[in-house]
């Protein structure tokens, strides 16, 4: 156990040792109040339950609205949003945003839209390359929920900030409908997510979420769409339905085409790694699972240069006191990039994976994917298509081949 995981332990312990001694409130005892008071906030924190990686889309007109809809992964209370203008090159001005619950499509349940605010007014402007959090929402916000979020966007030119590859249709209309529950005038279907990239919630301080750092394996394409198969969410099932854990949430910062090295869909994984995965609260471990594009451009890109980044990022999130579990890199063949040279790239990289003792666990997702017979290819039971991309079945094998204890042993 790392020396940084200890004393996070240590203070969950401590925090619940003080809680468990401190003894009911009465009402003459102020002092006595005022501590259990401070007990109870320091037993508790904000972590992530969501998270989409931001990076730079389409100039978005002004005047429109937007219903983003995401899964969560650990519930909570006191739920935050955090909405990017990273990649802007103008000040956006959220003129309202709301959360609520999906009933179906665009539609919401009834009496969940709720209004939510920053700093105390309904409306914010967010400058160029900055971020903003929401006040915290009173209330529960339960696990494994499809939360939405309707934001009113005035004053936006230029590049916006999203997430290209969604997964899930999201809808989009022109006017301020924010507060609306129907979906009568959600008239534009979309596949992005547009300035939303984060929401957490207040939880126990023994709490904590992994990030999955990842391409388009992980973003989930060769998924089925709006049925959350991506192999984090089968992750995000498995991790509410063990007892004894300590991690529970989970965030997908997967971007189609990421690199580790070399920016290009996407910031590479070493520049966004910051503001992606370390930025995010509560994060105990980081799911390192990238490569297979730097490996696959023949860029010229060698093991060396692939273990350095691979390096550069675990030394970074250890630093940063976070647990790193590594996955494999896996077969390619079949695709149209691939060669017998980096093939061997692949081998070399796998290899430094599972034996370098560099990782504080590793997921052999190539193992669990190949096929026995060519373990070049990907096994066809698991082949989306393409001889790259899982389709669901993969997914949920390589989501089940995570030995749970390992997000949690360092």
């Amino acid at each position: 156990m790392s020396a940084a995981r200890y004393v996070r332990r240590a203070v969950g312990v401590v925090s619940a040792l003080i809680m468990a001694v401190c003894a009911p409130l009465t009402a003459t005892s102020a002092a006595h109040a005022q501590t259990q008071g401070t007990s109870q906030a320091q037993s508790k924190h904000s972590v992530v339950t969501w998270g989409a990686s931001a990076d730079r889309q389409g100039a978005g007109p002004a005047d429109r609205s937007y219903r983003l809809i995401v899964r969560t992964s650990v519930g909570g209370t006191n739920m935050r949003i955090r909405l990017s203008n990273a990649f802007g090159d103008h000040p956006v001005t959220f003129a309202s945003a709301y959360a609520g619950l999906q009933k179906q499509g665009a539609e919401l349940v009834h009496g969940s839209n709720r209004q939510l605010s920053f700093g105390g007014t309904a409306s914010v402007t967010v400058p160029a390359g900055e971020t903003v959090l929401s006040d915290p929402l009173p209330g529960k916000l339960a696990a494994q929920s499809n939360l939405v979020i309707s934001l009113y966007v005035t004053g936006a030119q230029g590049p916006t900030t999203g997430h290209g590859m969604a997964m899930q249709t999201n809808y989009a209309t022109a006017g301020n409908h924010a507060a609306e529950e129907g979906a009568a005038n959600w008239t534009d279907p979309m596949g992005s997510w547009y300035w939303l990239d984060a929401v957490d919630v207040e939880t126990s301080a023994a709490v904590g979420s992994v990030v999955t750092l990842g391409d388009s394996i992980t973003d989930g394409w060769a998924s089925t769409t709006d049925e959350n198969r991506r192999w984090p969410d089968y992750l995000s099932r498995r991790l509410q339905a063990a007892s004894g854990l300590t991690v529970k949430g989970v965030a997908n910062e997967g971007i189609s085409g990421n690199k580790v090295l070399a920016d290009g869909a996407g910031e590479a994984a070493l520049n966004r790694l910051q503001r992606d995965v370390l930025s995010q609260p509560g994060v105990s471990t980081v799911f390192l699972f990238e490569g297979i594009n730097d490996i696959k451009a023949h860029t010229g890109v060698t093991v060396d240069d692939m273990i350095a980044g691979y390096q550069r990022i675990i030394d970074r999130a250890h630093a940063a006191g976070k647990c790193v579990v590594g996955a494999t890199v896996m077969p390619f063949k079949g695709w149209y990039e691939y060669d017998a040279a980096s093939e061997a790239v692949r081998q070399g990289v796998n290899d430094w994976i599972r034996n370098s003792g560099a990782l504080d666990a590793v997921t052999d997702f190539d193992k669990i994917t190949r096929n026995p017979y060519d373990p070049q290819l990907i096994l066809p039971f698991f082949d989306g298509g393409d001889h790259l991309h899982p389709n669901d079945k993969g997914m949920q094998a390589m989501a089940d081949a995570v030995d749970l204890g390992s997000l949690t042993s360092c």
